[in-house]
Order: structure tokens, then C-alpha cells, then sequence
């Protein structure tokens, strides 16, 4: 069997005051700029024909409005303990975190993934974090207060610490609807 390669894994949300992310199943607010930032993100790659892995679990792919697939230069899948068969328009369906990290740091997916990007909701964040390969957080600050009934999980900031500028991420705060809201960029320290 071949031998695994590393794969950055990053976890991507938006979180309010109290780190809100999510009521109902839906963003409790509305900054198209703050969602195109993170479908640029979380598409992104290096160069034609490479691709990201984005890590959903179930309730997140399932409140996610089926017109944003299919996304360019992603493979999807979900996290599920229940279902049988991959749902529509995802690529992978696996029981836990792990197993969907190894799956793209194993042939035939190691040569065309570059980042894995966790997408929510609460149980694969909190196991992202705990995962050796987990080195970015991107939290976009939503400098407001919404009601909320899902909350990103606390990480200790010493651990990962905001960086005050990071390539490809505004540094500014960003206004839109009236809210304002700053990109921010956590990296894990190495020297642990």
C-alpha cells in the first residue's frame, strides 16, 4: 500500500458575536460578498485539473441550496453514521472525519486534491481541530449579534493565532447590509 500524503485541512465558517454560525438550518445573515469569499475559497486551487476536498456533515449538506452545485474544482463528501449511498451531487459519503481525510491522501485521490476544506457543521469542526493536519481556521468575524441555535466550537488561540495579514484574505473591515464583518485567518503554531 502505497504511503499517505498530507493534505492541508482547513476549516472555513462565518461566526457572529458568541460565535454563532447557523439557525434553523440557514445563515442567519445576508453578505453575498462574505459567501462569494468563501466559495473563492473554498474552490480555489493551484492550477488546472487539481481539486479541493470539502468535508460536510449531514445537516449541513442537507441545508445547503441545491443551485450552488455543482462547484468548480470540488469533491464533496458528507459524514454520516445513518445514510446508505452518497446523497445527490456529493461524490463520497463516509461514517467519520478520518476515514474522509484518508480518502484524499490515498491513491488514486492523493494526486489531484490540495486542500481539504471542512465546511460544518459542529461535529466535523470540533474534529478538524483535533486532527494533526489541521493548520488554518478561516472565521470571518460577524461583528453583530444574531439569534443562533449552532455555535462554532472555542479553539484555544494559543494554539492557533490570528494572523494579521494572510495572502489572498482582506485585512479591512468589510461592510455590507449594515453589518460589518473582518476576514480573519487562524494558523496553528508549529513549535508545539
Amino acid at each position: 500500500m502505497e504511503k499517505e500524503r498530507r493534505k492541508p485541512v482547513c476549516l472555513i465558517a462565518a461566526a457572529c458575536r458568541g460565535l454563532g454560525i447557523g439557525k434553523d438550518g440557514k445563515l442567519p445573515w445576508h453578505l453575498p460578498s462574505e459567501f462569494k469569499f468563501f466559495i473563492d475559497s473554498i474552490t480555489g486551487v493551484s492550477k488546472p485539473g487539481k481539486m479541493n476536498l470539502l468535508i460536510w456533515g449531514t445537516r449541513c449538506w442537507f441545508s445547503t441550496p441545491e443551485v450552488l452545485f455543482p462547484m468548480a474544482n470540488t469533491l464533496h463528501v458528507v459524514l454520516s453514521k445513518t445514510l446508505e449511498s452518497a446523497p445527490k451531487h456529493a461524490h463520497f459519503l463516509c461514517k467519520d472525519f478520518d476515514s474522509a481525510v484518508l480518502l484524499a491522501s490515498q491513491p488514486p485521490l492523493s494526486d489531484v486534491i490540495e486542500t481539504i476544506w471542512v465546511i460544518g457543521g459542529v461535529q466535523p469542526y470540533k474534529d478538524a481541530l483535533k486532527h494533526p493536519w489541521c493548520d488554518l481556521i478561516y472565521l470571518t468575524d460577524v461583528r453583530a449579534t444574531f439569534d443562533c441555535d449552532v455555535f462554532f466550537p472555542e479553539f484555544d488561540k494559543r494554539v492557533f493565532q490570528l494572523q494579521d495579514k494572510f495572502p489572498g484574505v482582506p485585512s479591512e473591515i468589510q461592510e455590507e447590509n449594515g453589518i460589518q464583518f473582518k476576514y480573519e485567518v487562524f494558523k496553528k503554531k508549529t513549535d508545539l
